[in-house]
């Protein structure tokens, strides 16, 4: 007698007629925005942190040191529950408190866990350069600062870009942890309507297609911006790379 197969309650137009619902784009770009702002504010500090912990003054590298220990040791979502209850507190004026939205507090909390992050990025970035380049900027009569701004700097992003790319990708999908602190980013806005018409899968499936198509956009331009940056290497054209020449646009290497 054959054993009859579990059915699956899952409706394809449900996908359909929530996928551009205004809940869902809006959550999207909620997520877009707090993504971009967070990781900018993350390299940044990251950059920060990186010559400070590479500095030989301990009151610089202790800090530097106990940020990263800190905040690559202790996961994100407790770190944003932290600020959502405790920075509050601080203030006792409730002008400023009512400011201390969720959209705000999930940026600064996802920018200072991603600087710990990009300071050991930028760091590794920083002394892939040759270490003979500083002393050589430092005999022209540049300062430290003045060199690593001009020579060393621009030397690292080659090799600080590709991982930079896949944090932001990360960065993307790990927004969605703030919706333990009441923002309304992408998966939160697909929750709210699964909540009221029982379709999950559907709804999960519908943001699922949305962070898909957000991390494939910017994995495309990591690519071609990394492709574009090699230098004294052969490396295959990318699939922006390709597009552009299949509608006419050349694309241009550097050999």
């Amino acid at each position: 007698m054959p054993i009859p197969l579990p059915s699956i309650d899952f409706e394809p137009s449900v996908v359909w007629k929530f996928l551009f619902n205004s809940v869902i784009l809006e959550g999207a770009q909620r997520t877009l925005i707090v993504a971009l702002v967070a990781q900018v504010l993350g390299v940044a500090l990251g950059v920060v942190s990186a010559l400070m912990r590479m500095s030989k003054n301990p009151l610089l590298s202790g800090p530097a040191n106990f940020y990263v220990w800190f905040f690559r040791g202790t996961p994100l979502l407790i770190q944003l529950l932290f600020w959502y209850n405790v920075v509050p507190q601080l203030f006792d004026n409730p002008d400023i408190t009512r400011e201390l939205t969720s959209f705000r507090i999930a940026i600064f909390g996802l920018a200072v866990n991603e600087g710990a992050y990009m300071t050991e990025i930028v760091r590794a970035g920083i002394e892939s350069v040759e270490g003979g380049q500083m002393d050589a900027a430092k005999s022209l009569g540049m300062t430290y600062a003045m060199a690593m701004r001009r020579i060393i700097l621009p030397q690292a992003f080659r090799v600080i870009l590709p991982p930079t790319g896949n944090e932001f990708i990360a960065m993307l999908k790990n927004s969605s942890l703030a919706f333990a602190i009441g923002l309304v980013e992408l998966s939160n806005a697909a929750r709210s309507i699964y909540s009221v018409n029982y379709n999950v899968m559907e709804l999960l499936v519908v943001a699922s297609i949305w962070y898909l198509v957000m991390t494939s956009i910017f994995s495309l331009l990591q690519a071609e911006l990394e492709s574009r940056l090699s230098v004294g290497q052969q490396r295959p054209p990318t699939l922006f790379g390709r597009m552009t020449e299949a509608f006419g646009t050349r694309e241009t290497r550097v050999h």
